[in-house]
């Protein structure tokens, strides 16, 4: 393994925020993973530090092989990760809607122009990612619908679905879009968490990436477990969204991954002064927990659930 700088950031008043990255094996640039971008994906940056101790056995089993390269990037933006804060923080943009990047820029402009100038030339990326809206997630593969997603690399990850979704004019900005325009064959993992650890998803999606790795010629090993279906395919517009009308305290009665039917208590909303029971949220139809919202409030007409709907 080695570990090198990707790009430096120089400060006024505090030590450069260097991007480190790991490299393992040497040779074709193959494939890159990238952790972390905004300040509280702690779980995106734990399951890159776990893929990172694998990698390690597999260097030291020599099962990276010959003339292939992976590197790994568990954080981009740890200024904010420091102190707890989503987006850049001081002017609170997004590095992931700054590439391909600007190098005369403003401040995350010219991170995303760094860490892109990088990682661009990789033949398969891989974004630990999270999504805007929070909470949890059955963990999925993603990509956009850009006229180049590769639906049949994505299936070897094992995971139960792989997920597209229209690409929208905001979306151009993102890594995701650019790695795939500049012809690297970009996918997203979405595991359960995103500021909270999930060690059991985050393992599951260590050994769907290094199914890829081992399917692409990039490694060799042995992987257990995994979905041993074909995965389903689906369009984030197919998800069908569960609504609340009410705001107040929010509690699951069902979740993630659950199998549930049709009328099915999936949550309930409380008056957060008085107890009183404002709103039962209930399953419109058969199917599957895809994503529940967590936080203990909730504001009115919030999509709260998303169902997988069995037809």
């Amino acid at each position: 393994m080695k570990k090198k700088i990707i790009y430096e950031l120089n400060a006024l008043y505090r030590e450069p925020m260097q991007v480190a990255g790991y490299e393992f094996g040497e040779g074709e640039k193959s494939v890159c993973v990238v952790g972390s971008m905004r300040g509280n994906e702690i779980q995106q940056m734990f399951a890159c530090s776990r893929l990172i101790e694998r990698l390690k056995q597999l260097e030291a089993q020599r099962a990276v092989a010959e003339g292939k390269s992976i590197l790994v990037i568990p954080c981009i933006n740890s200024y904010s990760m420091n102190i707890g804060k989503r987006f850049w923080s001081t002017d609170n943009t997004d590095v992931n809607r700054m590439f391909p990047g600007y190098s005369a820029g403003e401040t995350t402009q010219r991170i995303a122009a760094g860490v892109f100038a990088a990682i661009k030339d990789y033949g398969i990326g891989i974004q630990f990612a999270s999504n805007y809206m929070p909470g949890r997630f059955l963990p999925h593969i993603r990509m956009m619908q850009t006229g180049y997603e590769d639906i049949e690399t994505a299936k070897k990850f094992a995971f139960p679905y792989v997920v597209t979704r229209n690409t929208h004019p905001f979306d151009t900005t993102t890594l995701n879009y650019n790695w795939q325009i500049w012809g690297t064959r970009a996918f997203s993992i979405y595991t359960t968490d995103t500021d909270e650890i999930d060690s059991r998803s985050a393992a599951d999606a260590v050994k769907g990436l290094e199914r890829v790795l081992n399917a692409e010629g990039v490694v060799h090993s042995t992987v257990n477990g995994g979905y041993h279906y074909c995965p389903e395919v689906l369009c984030d517009d197919n998800l069908r969204s569960v609504r609340c009308r009410e705001a107040g305290i929010y509690e699951n009665k069902a979740a993630v991954g659950d199998e549930v039917c049709a009328g099915q208590l999936l949550a309930e909303i409380t008056n957060p002064f008085d107890g009183t029971l404002l709103e039962q949220l209930l399953a419109p139809a058969d199917g599957t927990v895809f994503f529940q919202h967590k936080a203990p409030l909730i504001y009115a007409d919030t999509a709260a659930l998303k169902l997988v709907v069995r037809t």
